[in-house]
């Protein structure tokens, strides 16, 4: 089924509701509807055809989920892209989807404008905040004059709806393909386990360009839910939105959890009606549930999920038991079985990779068949994360299979950063681990040799690494080494690095 038909299902069951609130301005459901009509419109005028690619690349802002709305209606699919990615990577990106419009803001127009011309699948950028420069143009004037009435192109079930960028192990971003189906399973699977008042406000802050404004958007249809959405995570304006609308839930990763926890004089917000704060991406660190609970109320619970997987995998149920260190169950419709590298299914307590099963799970990566032959082995997919399963089915992730740091909810690849820290001129070898954070939960530790005869500071190195990195991705400390260890065959031994770290 394709997923616009849930936001008629739920036009049909809810009716017209106040669905989203936007710095002072509060969307109906039909607002947000016919937004996403005028989008369609524009986006078929523009040349888009069914099974075309719409890259958005926005900070949160109702534009997002209009576009995603309209996009879908017009028969096209989703490319989201992260607003913290650099040019390099959007024009990866751009270039491996081959997207045929761009929407996205003046601020970040520096990220794709070198490819305006350049490729030739590459039609054209609109802006919601200007525009109409002869290089771009304004999505507020070009969606004005259309229609709020739209026949939605209909898809299959199976026809691609989202690609979705995630780094792979070359720090190379790879595009998830998820199809109509992956997604609706997810979401109907996920609002399963809701357990709040449906007109009860949710704090949206976490990216909307990502998966999760993906499972907003589905799951929203599907429950009828609303949410006040931040631009981007402010400790004082989630407090003050959560006070002033009385909210019931916030999903978030752990940074953002700890960033709460030390603001300073955050007992001043009243945040009572707090019930659920859901956290993901990251581990959450144990220490902090209890002392967090006691200082805006509600329970903190932790839940874990992939891209690859539409992305909910595990959640704790809000009235359920929750074992503080695991991620919760699988969510109906999805298996988890724990694997030995021979793929034999593991017993009880013992741990192994996480393996997924269920209509959730990606397509593939988009154009690259060897890489999702090594992920999906066996009807099962591989997440390269370890992990254990106890007696009542509950998931502990006890640590990465692969070298994945993940710094406040963020990935980031070594490989990635390896090539930066090589190009710096005085480096003769580099390489990259993750160090443990309080605040990040994990943070980028660079050790680096340096040529015969250079000197160099750490601050030199890390401000290198700010002109060809994403800022996030940049190392907080740099070591300098005489030697990298390694094994007899010249492979750098990471493990032995992350003991030093």
């Amino acid at each position: 089924m394709s997923l616009t038909r849930l936001v008629e299902e739920s036009l049909e069951r809810y009716g017209e509701y106040v669905a989203l609130a936007f710095e002072g301005r509060e969307y109906t459901n039909v607002d947000q509807h016919r937004a996403s009509a005028r989008v369609a419109n524009t986006l078929r005028r523009l040349g888009v055809a069914p099974g075309d690619r719409v890259m958005v690349m926005l900070p949160n802002c109702p534009e997002v989920l209009q576009s995603y709305g309209g996009i879908l209606r017009a028969g096209g699919v989703i490319v989201p892209v992260i607003f913290l990615l650099g040019d390099k990577e959007v024009a990866h990106i751009l270039a491996d989807s081959e997207a045929r419009i761009v929407i996205t803001s003046s601020d970040m127009l520096w990220k794709v404008e070198a490819q305006i011309g350049v490729l030739p699948t590459l039609s054209h950028v609109l802006l919601v905040d200007g525009g109409d420069d002869g290089r771009t143009r304004s999505f507020a004037e070009e969606t004005s004059g259309e229609s709020d009435r739209f026949t939605t192109v209909q898809r299959r079930g199976d026809d691609l709806a989202v690609i979705l960028y995630t780094s792979g192990t070359t720090g190379v971003p790879k595009g998830v393909a998820l199809s109509h189906d992956n997604l609706e399973s997810n979401a109907r699977s996920a609002s399963a386990l809701f357990e709040l008042d449906r007109e009860a406000w949710a704090v949206a802050v976490l990216p909307l360009s990502h998966s999760y404004g993906l499972t907003l958007m589905n799951a929203g249809h599907l429950l009828g839910t609303r949410a006040a959405l931040l631009r981007w995570f402010n400790p004082e304006e989630v407090l003050r939105t959560i006070e002033r609308f009385k909210a019931a839930s916030m999903s978030g990763v752990p940074t953002m959890f700890i960033y709460l926890m030390n603001y300073p004089d955050g007992e001043r917000f009243d945040t009572r009606s707090m019930r659920v704060w859901g956290s993901g991406a990251a581990p959450l660190p144990v220490e902090i549930v209890e002392p967090f609970e006691r200082k805006f109320g509600g329970r903190l619970l932790e839940g874990y999920g992939l891209t690859e997987a539409s992305p909910v995998v595990s959640a704790h149920r809000l009235s359920g038991v929750r074992k503080l260190g695991s991620v919760g169950q699988p969510i109906p419709g999805v298996r988890v079985s724990i694997q030995d590298d021979e793929g034999r299914h593991l017993p009880v307590g013992e741990i192994g990779e996480v393996c997924v099963q269920g209509a959730n799970v990606m397509v593939g990566y988009y154009r690259n068949p060897e890489e999702t032959a090594r992920a999906i082995r066996d009807g099962w997919l591989h997440t390269g994360d370890m992990g254990r399963l106890d007696a009542e089915d509950f998931l502990s992730i006890v640590e990465r299979k692969k070298d994945l740091i993940i710094r406040g909810g963020f990935n980031i690849y070594p490989r990635e950063v390896e090539e930066a820290l090589y190009a710096f001129p005085k480096t003769t070898e580099a390489a990259v681990v993750g160090m443990a954070d309080p605040l990040m939960g994990e943070d980028v530790l660079a050790f680096v040799v340096l040529k015969p005869g250079e000197t160099a500071t750490a601050e030199e190195v890390m401000a290198f690494c700010e002109t060809r990195l994403a800022r996030f991705k940049c190392p907080k400390q740099v070591r300098f080494v005489d030697a990298l260890p390694k094994s007899p065959i010249g492979k750098i031994l990471r493990k032995k690095l992350r003991n030093e770290a």
